[in-house]
C-alpha cells in the first residue's frame, strides 16, 4: 500500500504553512518528497497517511504506573479515563505545562509492573493539525514520533544530527529518552559519544558533526528518518484521539471502497470480479441441474423396476412403498411368510429376546404386534427394542407389553 508521511510542522496550521511530504510505494524506499501546503501534497487513492510529530514538539518521561493500572489493557473496558487520570497525576510535577493542556502516548506493548515510556505533546496543537489535515482531504491514520528512545533498556543509543547550518541540533536517543540540544562544542562535550560509535547527519550539517564529533558522519536524510519513524510500532492516537482514530480509519475505508466501486482505473477488476462472478453462478446452475437430472434418473429407475416387477401397477406414486407392498401380497398369495406375519415377528421375538418369559396375550393386527404380561425387569427385554431394530423391526416397551411392528409398513 501507498503511504504519504507528512511530518507536522511546529507551528500551527494555516492554509499556506508548507509540511514535508513523503510518498513510499513500499514502505522501505523514498518514492518522492515534496514540501508544499497540506492541500497540495500528494495523495493517491487508497494511500495511507500518516503523521510524524516531531522531535522537538516531544517529552519523553519514564513511569512506573501503580499496580493493577494496566490489567484491563490499555484502552479497553473504559480503562482509557482512569489511565489517563493516574497520568496526569504522576506527571504533574514532570512537566511545566499543565497536564491537561498536554496529549499523552503510552509505549507500544507497555507491561504492568514494569516502567513505561510515556510521550508528551501540545495537546491543542496536534489536534488543530489533525482537524487541518481532515478539512484538506488528508484523514490521518496513524501519528508517530519522529524518534523514539530504545525499546530495551540495554538497547544501543543513537545519535543525530539535523538541521540547517545555523540552526542545527543534535538529538540523542537513549536509555534516558529523547535529548535535543543545539549544535555547539559545549554540547558535543556534555554528550561526550564513545569513540568508534556512529553518528548520523543530515547532509546539510554533516561537516558540522563531525567536526564537533570528530569522526565520519553517515549520511540519513530527513525523509529517510521519516520513513523509518513511520514503521515504527508507535500510534499517538490514545485516549481522546483514539475515537476519531477509528473514525478516520472507517472513512478512509469508505473512500477506498468508493475508489474501488467507481474509479476509471479499476473498471477492469471490476468488470473482472463480476465476469468471475457469472461463471461461478454459471457453474452452480450447470452443477445443480446435473444433480436434478441424476436424481430423476434414479426415480425413474425406481419406477422401471417397480413396473417391469409388478405389471399390475400402473400408477406410480411412492416406488419403495408400492414395491413392499405388491411383494407382501405376493407372499401371501403364494403362502410365503412375510416379515409382517405372525408367525415371523414372534420368531423374530423369541430369537432376540431367548429368555423371555411367555406371553399371557397377544394381539396381531396390521402387521402389529403387542405382547402383553413380561417380564419388565428383565435385562433380555430391556434390551428387545434395540435388538428388533437391527432385524428391521420398531419395538417399544410399554410397561409389562411390547409393541413391534415393521419399520415401514407395507
Amino acid at each position: 500500500m501507498t503511504t504519504l508521511i507528512i511530518t507536522l510542522p511546529q507551528v500551527l496550521p494555516t492554509a499556506a504553512t508548507p509540511c514535508d511530504g513523503v510518498l513510499s510505494t513500499d514502505g522501505r524506499t523514498v518514492m518522492r518528497h515534496v514540501e508544499a501546503p497540506m492541500a497540495l501534497l500528494p495523495a493517491p487513492a487508497g494511500v495511507d497517511i500518516v503523521a510524524v510529530v516531531p522531535v522537538r514538539r516531544l517529552s519523553w518521561h519514564r513511569l512506573a504506573l501503580p499496580p493493577g493500572t494496566l490489567n484491563k489493557g490499555l484502552f479497553q473496558e473504559g480503562n482509557a479515563p482512569r489511565l489517563r487520570a493516574v497520568l496526569d497525576g504522576l506527571l504533574e510535577d514532570r512537566v511545566l505545562d499543565d497536564p491537561a493542556q498536554l496529549h499523552f502516548a503510552i509505549a507500544p506493548q507497555a507491561q504492568a509492573g514494569a516502567p513505561i515510556w510515556v510521550a508528551a505533546c501540545d495537546r491543542a496543537w496536534l489536534h488543530a493539525w489533525l482537524a487541518a489535515l481532515e478539512q484538506a482531504g488528508r484523514p490521518v491514520a496513524h501519528i508517530v514520533p519522529e524518534m523514539t528512545p530504545p525499546a530495551e533498556e540495554a538497547g544501543r543509543a543513537s545519535l543525530h544530527v539535523i538541521g540547517s547550518p545555523d540552526q542545527a541540533h543534535v538529538v540523542l536517543s537513549g536509555a534516558d529518552g529523547v535529548s535535543v540540544l543545539p549544535l555547539c562544542a559545549a554540547s558535543a562535550a556534555l554528550i561526550d559519544w564513545p569513540e568508534g560509535a556512529e553518528v548520523m547527519a543530515e547532509p546539510a550539517v554533516a561537516a558540522l558533526a563531525e567536526q564537533y564529533f570528530k569522526r565520519p558522519a553517515t549520511l540519513q536524510t530527513g525523509p529517510e528518518r521519516w520513513l523509518l519513524a513511520a514503521q515504527s510500532a508507535w500510534d499517538m492516537a490514545q485516549f481522546d484521539l483514539l475515537y476519531t482514530r477509528r473514525a478516520r480509519t472507517r472513512k478512509r475505508l469508505s473512500a477506498l471502497a468508493k475508489t474501488l466501486l467507481q474509479a476509471p482505473r479499476w473498471r477492469a477488476a471490476r468488470w473482472a470480479a463480476l465476469a468471475l462472478v457469472a461463471v461461478n453462478l454459471a457453474g452452480l446452475q450447470a452443477w445443480a441441474w446435473q444433480e436434478k437430472a441424476a436424481l430423476a434418473a434414479k426415480r425413474s429407475a425406481i419406477r422401471d423396476t417397480l413396473t417391469a416387477t409388478f405389471p399390475e401397477v400402473r400408477v406410480v406414486v411412492d416406488a419403495p412403498l408400492q414395491m413392499a407392498r405388491a411383494l407382501a401380497d405376493l407372499q401371501r398369495r403364494s403362502g410365503t411368510a412375510s416379515s409382517a406375519d405372525l408367525e415371523t415377528m414372534l420368531t423374530q421375538f423369541q430369537a432376540s429376546v431367548p429368555d423371555a418369559r411367555v406371553p399371557s396375550a397377544m394381539e396381531f393386527t396390521a402387521g402389529e404386534l403387542r405382547l402383553k404380561g413380561l417380564d419388565a425387569a428383565s435385562q433380555g427385554l430391556r434390551d428387545a427394542p434395540a435388538r428388533l431394530q437391527a432385524r428391521g423391526y420398531n419395538a417399544r416397551l410399554e410397561g409389562d407389553s411390547l409393541l413391534i411392528k415393521l419399520e415401514r409398513q407395507p
